[in-house]
Order: structure tokens, then C-alpha cells, then sequence
């Protein structure tokens, strides 16, 4: 018989553009963050794209029904802190949105850093 459980681990895949209002804040163009920020229970991709003043948000996580929370989670990060032309990828592993915003909170102001 087939087996139960963990060998069909289906990752779902949730995309939209978020558009912040008011003036936006973009990164330079060659700039790039990647990596785990903090821990392992999420990764988190940053890159300067050209996106008329919008970001580009694709999330992959084993967990299903949960679209609107992300959605809402990260269009309140892109409106709080007026960002613009940058591509967010996120590669979830079982975290929770109010972690997901803390990371992403971590991850901008790495970014911020960075850049000066």
C-alpha cells in the first residue's frame, strides 16, 4: 500500500505585486540581499527589480489557507515602509506571519545597512 504522510510534501506557491501608496523607496539597482535572516524558519530573497514603483511577491510554504494572512502581512510591510521596484521571494518553512514580519522587518534594515 502507499504510505501515508511525509513523502508527498507539496509546496505551495502564492504570487502577487503589492503597490505602496504615496512616494516609494527603491534600492540601488545593483544591490541584492539574499539569504536566511535569523533562522531557520524562513528564507527571504530581496533584489532591486524595475517595477514601476511596485513589489513582486512569490511566497513557497508547505502550508495551504493561508493566502490572505501573507498577502496581508506583506502589504502592510511594503506600505509601512514605502518600498518600491523590489522583488520579494520568501521560501517558508512552517513560520508563522507575525515571524514572517519580524524577518522581514530584520532583513530591511540588514538591507538599509548595507547600502550606506
Amino acid at each position: 500500500g502507499k504510505e501515508e504522510g511525509g513523502t508527498n510534501m507539496a509546496l505551495h506557491e502564492i504570487n502577487f505585486t503589492v503597490q505602496a501608496e504615496g512616494q516609494t523607496e527603491s534600492f540601488p539597482r545593483e544591490w541584492s540581499h539574499t539569504g536566511v535572516v535569523g533562522s531557520g524558519d524562513m528564507e527571504l530573497l530581496m533584489k532591486s527589480k524595475h517595477l514601476n514603483d511596485a513589489v513582486e511577491v512569490k511566497v513557497v510554504t508547505p502550508v495551504t489557507g493561508f493566502d490572505e494572512i501573507w498577502k496581508r502581512v506583506l502589504e502592510k510591510f511594503v506600505n509601512d515602509n514605502k518600498l518600491g521596484d523590489v522583488l520579494l521571494e520568501i521560501n517558508d518553512n512552517n513560520s508563522t506571519p507575525f515571524i514572517v514580519a519580524m524577518r522581514l522587518k530584520q532583513a530591511l534594515i540588514e538591507a538599509k545597512e548595507g547600502i550606506r
